[in-house]
């Protein structure tokens, strides 16, 4: 009777550590570090970038009349021999970089 226990209890287990990734997987959010990182390789196919940033802290901001959860960031490249600022939004949810623009300093 030991043994079915043990057989019951490991598949009891995999089926819980089954449904706990499921709804992981449906409520987990990019983290700052990934936001970046998409950024990154998005502006990286537009040349080298030598240096970048993200808030932390995600922020509510409006684009194109919808409403998004997105974390803040930027890159500095280096073009023609001059540093050029870029600033970025990254949607919480999917990662996707939602509007990017230079920026004067």
């Amino acid at each position: 009777m030991g043994m079915k226990r043990a057989v019951l209890a490991a598949g009891l287990g995999v089926a819980v550590g089954y449904l706990a990734k499921q709804q992981i997987d449906r409520y987990q959010t990019v983290t700052p570090e990934k936001a970046l990182h998409n950024a990154k390789e998005t502006f990286k196919k537009q040349g080298p970038i030598s240096g970048s940033w993200i808030y932390m802290k995600p922020e509510d901001i409006e684009k194109n009349g919808l409403l998004y959860n997105a974390y803040r960031g930027g890159v500095t490249r280096s073009i023609d021999g001059e540093n050029k600022q870029y600033e970025f939004h990254v949607d919480v949810e999917t990662g996707a970089v939602i509007d990017a623009y230079e920026t004067t300093a």
